[in-house]
């Protein structure tokens, strides 16, 4: 699949010089998958973000601090394991004890819109191409 996905890239990203927002991406700790957020990635670098992909298994105090370092950018959460869905909870827990301002959005297969309300997500997004939308809205960017 990660194969795969590199040769799509260049089609679904383009050369865009312009940057319209930046997001923060990564697979809450605990889970390693990351086919989607990449997906997710590819699609958002191809709508003009600038993405900062963290990688898999990232900690709460990880997302923290790549926060603090980039307080415009939106950050993407992303679970495939019910199990690791805790995880976002956290990381929201965590951003709240440190005043940290960042909208945050949540995906994955077992998330959803109602579980991004109950743990205070600012957005949901059901596949990449809804998180592109989802992230313009968040960012008030005119399509």
């Amino acid at each position: 699949m990660k194969a795969g996905l590199s040769l799509l890239k260049p089609h679904m990203t383009g050369n865009k010089k312009l940057t319209v927002g930046k997001v923060i991406l990564g697979t809450v700790q605990g889970d390693m998958h990351d086919i989607g957020k990449n997906l997710v990635g590819m699609m958002l670098e191809g709508a003009g973000f600038e993405v900062i992909d963290l990688g898999i298994n990232i900690s709460a105090d990880k997302f923290l601090q790549a926060a603090k370092q980039n307080p415009d950018a939106l950050v993407g959460l992303s679970a495939l394991l019910t199990v690791t869905m805790e995880q976002m909870k956290e990381v929201i827990n965590v951003f709240k004890l440190n005043g940290v301002k960042n909208n945050i959005i949540v995906g994955g297969a077992p998330v959803s819109q109602q579980y991004a309300e109950e743990i205070g997500a600012h957005g949901y997004a059901i596949d990449a191409a809804e998180a592109v939308k989802k992230a313009k809205e968040l960012l008030e960017i005119l399509s």
